[in-house]
């Protein structure tokens, strides 16, 4: 996460009716319906938003652009391939496309997706969809890691990374905001500069920085090398005994040490008292 950009090394899903503060550059984009998105859009392959979204800035991609009902850009959209537009769409400061522009309402991939999908199905095609669906994601081995998806009604502002699901960040992000959601689970060698606040639980991996406090109703797993700057309020904490925590560590049902043994294999000290 940049000042003003999100860069994802993959593709980008943002569910209906979020809101994000930043914009976007990732390998393709999907935006749901009544998306608001305050930022550029850059895409190396697709962009896609469903109707009534809208996006304040530019928009750029170097394949297609399908642009659903009542979308609004406030700046230019740039298109290296075909265009397909819905019916009313604002583009505030024009378009420049090389490739066939055909003006209907097209329906996001998803649904074309799910459909299609829904239609071998029901003729007991079931080789012919796992065809397609290896096809589809045979050079992305690693999706779920490479891609950011949002669920619906999330919102990403300056300040607040906010969804009622749960949060998986992998391995080697850079998050801005205090990050709030049901259970949340952040790799390897990341930094946060915000706080956590979940009520599920919090599981940070190894050499992860977070630049504020952990609260949660359930417990927190704290890895190897792993350095939180703020407190920890929870109802468990597993710390790994390398693992720096600057403030104070509360725990109603205690604190548990882990250190790794010879073998590699960890073990755990119980502390009865909260430190």
């Amino acid at each position: 996460m940049e000042e003003r950009t999100i860069v994802v090394d993959g593709d980008v899903i943002v569910g209906n009716h979020s809101e994000i503060a930043y914009g976007f550059l990732a390998h393709s984009i999907i935006a749901g319906e009544g998306v608001k998105i305050d930022g550029d859009v850059t895409a190396d392959e697709d962009v896609r938003l469903d109707l009534w979204s809208n996006v304040n800035g530019d928009v750029k991609t170097k394949k297609n652009a399908y642009l659903g009902e009542k979308v609004s850009i406030n700046g230019k959209l740039t298109v290296k391939g075909d265009l397909d537009i819905g019916t009313d769409v604002h583009i505030e400061k024009g378009f420049e496309a090389k490739g066939w522009i055909m003006i209907r309402n097209p329906a996001p991939m998803i649904v074309y997706l799910f459909l299609y999908l829904t239609v071998l199905l029901g003729l007991g095609r079931g080789e012919d969809v796992e065809k397609i669906l290896s096809e589809l994601f045979e050079e992305d081995e690693s999706f779920n890691e490479r891609a950011m998806v949002l669920p619906n009604g999330t919102k990403v502002a300056l300040d607040i990374i906010k969804t009622s699901k749960r949060a998986a960040i992998g391995n080697n992000c850079h998050i801005l905001g205090n990050l709030q959601a049901s259970s949340v689970e952040i790799g390897d060698n990341c930094t946060l500069f915000g706080s956590v606040k979940t009520k599920d639980g919090i599981k940070i991996g190894q050499e992860t920085t977070i630049h504020g406090s952990l609260v949660t109703k359930g417990a927190v797993h704290l890895g190897e090398k792993s350095h939180v700057m703020g407190n920890i309020d929870a109802d468990a904490i597993m710390i790994h005994d390398e693992a720096k925590v600057d403030g104070a560590m509360k725990a109603s049902r205690g604190t548990f040490f882990m250190h790794n043994k010879e073998d590699g294999q960890r073990e755990e000290e119980f502390i009865s008292l909260d430190v």
